[in-house]
């Protein structure tokens, strides 16, 4: 047996094919389509996984606006940020957070579930995400997917 045939295929730049996929979120519960999304996101769905490469997908999500929450976390979740000043911490819930900024809510869950490093940031620059069922990327052709197809 020729063992030189048994070569681990480490995925780069040149070799990883990316591809375009649109996700609707109406009526989807928000953490399980960040999980989903994020394993897209990473490639992970792949055979040619590598951890350190952006081998992931393009990924289109609209009506972001249309999110659910499972529960009270529309009103008692909280997120925190800070202006850098004293006193300066600020919190907002999601109902207001989806009134302000409707797509805010989806990237920031998504965000949190990437890796928080060079590639993390990468890999949030292929994620476009809408309010409304109108996206930017038909020329793309994004294949529709659903979240239950996604392993």
């Amino acid at each position: 047996m020729n063992t030189l045939s048994y070569k681990t295929i480490s995925a780069n730049a040149a070799t990883v094919t990316k591809d375009w996929v649109l996700i609707d979120a109406e009526d989807q519960v928000l953490g399980r389509l960040a999980a989903k999304v994020a394993m897209l996101l990473r490639g992970k769905t792949k055979t040619n996984y590598t951890p350190h490469v952006d081998c992931g997908d393009n990924v289109v999500i609209i009506n972001a606006e249309k999110i659910r929450l499972t529960g009270d976390k529309m009103e008692d979740k909280v997120y925190l940020s800070h202006t850098g000043y004293p006193g300066g911490q600020r919190e907002v819930t999601p109902a207001k957070l989806l009134a302000k900024k409707p797509t805010a809510v989806v990237e920031k869950a998504i965000k949190g579930m990437l890796p928080k490093n060079r590639l993390g940031r990468e890999l949030f620059r292929n994620l476009y995400v809408y309010a409304g069922p109108d996206h930017l990327h038909t020329a793309q052709q994004p294949k529709p997917m659903k979240l239950t197809s996604i392993k």
